[in-house]
């Protein structure tokens, strides 16, 4: 993301800049398209309909009860390689898939975001209040990244080169449109540490979905962030891993991930909003270490707790690392209780990443 600002009319891109700068300024022949198309990608401009819903009839002592569970309401666009938004209406809710499968992954990830905060958390859509879903495909001219605008989820192809297109990537999706999750509920200032973990949860539930979608234990998934969008040519399998921040790649081209585990590696800096697709590695690994420690499926437990943080309507927009692991442990002691495992788990990811001491966590 480029501008500090949030809300309406906002871009979250998933591709960092600091790495569209490193393709943009290769001089290898061979990516010399890649070099234009990051290039592009960077100058770029980037700029409610009814509620649906499913209806289950079942049958209870003989009387006939109408049940209804939401369903969501998705609309995909075709840009035809042009930077204007919205695009042709290529598929609506109703229509059967098509011939274009950019089209089909991007409706199939939008439904798969749908139903995971749907089952998971009883939340229905983005903002909690059925708001539909729409995308649009085939953005711009070898468009290197995809992003959600505060409006629709955008999709480039890649450049084909560095990036192969996004949306068979549900953890691209799914992180996107968690930045809508994040601003319905209170918005996290995207600068700093408060914007780190907006990144960060953004990840947080797009791996999730993804393992939710798989049926994954927190110990089956492979915790990363992005995999499938690299090309053969990148020495990389994802943008990022929670797992282990810092090992997603080591390109000569993108460099070497730059993410820290820990906050001995905070990385102090001006661009990237203050190093937000960065610092995002340590609340990252956070919850790595939590979900972990619980384990199971992730998205029960460890999950649940980081969605009440977020949406439970106490956390500040300009949180730090420090308020929102304090924050978390409140969420865990509400839910499992102050001696539970969970809460143990928590205390132990925030302390083992250095964001809390022993002392913070003292009779919490």
């Amino acid at each position: 993301m480029d501008n500090a600002g949030v809300g309406l009319g906002t871009w979250y891109g998933i591709v960092p800049p600091f790495l569209l700068d490193r393709v943009a300024a290769t001089d290898k022949p061979h990516l010399a398209r890649a070099a234009r198309a990051a290039h592009h990608t960077l100058l770029a401009p980037r700029s409610y309909r009814p509620h649906r819903t499913a209806l289950e009839l079942s049958v209870d002592g003989g009387t006939l009860v109408a049940e209804t569970a939401p369903s969501p309401d998705r609309t995909i666009a075709d840009a035809h390689n042009t930077e204007t938004l919205p695009g042709d209406v290529v598929r609506t809710e109703d229509q059967a898939p098509v011939a274009d499968a950019t089209v089909n992954q991007a409706f199939d990830g939008l439904g798969i975001t749908f139903d995971f905060y749907w089952d998971a958390y009883h939340r229905d859509s983005i903002d909690g209040h059925g708001l539909a879903l729409d995308a649009t495909v085939h953005y711009g001219q070898d468009y290197d990244n995809a992003f959600w605008n505060g409006e629709r989820m955008v999709f480039g192809d890649g450049d084909g080169d560095v990036f192969t297109g996004f949306t068979g990537s549900i953890t691209v999706i799914a992180h996107e449109l968690t930045h809508g999750v994040t601003e319905s509920s209170g918005g996290l200032d995207y600068q700093g540490q408060s914007g780190a973990l907006n990144e960060s949860i953004s990840d947080v539930f797009g791996v999730l979905t993804e393992q939710y979608h798989l049926g994954q234990t927190a110990d089956q998934a492979s915790w990363l962030v992005g995999e499938g969008i690299f090309t053969d040519q990148v020495q990389g399998v994802a943008l990022r891993s929670l797992k282990a921040p810092g090992t997603a790649y080591d390109d000569d081209v993108l460099g070497k991930d730059p993410q820290p585990a820990t906050m001995a590696g905070y990385v102090q800096t001006t661009d990237d909003n203050g190093g937000v697709h960065i610092n995002s590695g340590i609340p990252n690994h956070a919850f790595y270490l939590t979900a972990t420690a619980i384990g199971g499926k992730a998205w029960q437990t460890a999950g649940l707790i980081w969605y009440r943080t977020v949406t439970g309507g106490s956390l500040p927009r300009d949180a730090d690392f420090a308020t929102f692991a304090t924050a978390t442990l409140t969420a865990a002691a509400a839910e499992y209780g102050e001696e539970s495992k969970e809460v143990a788990a928590v205390r132990s990811a925030w302390t083992g990443v250095g964001v809390l001491t022993d002392a913070d966590t003292a009779g919490s």
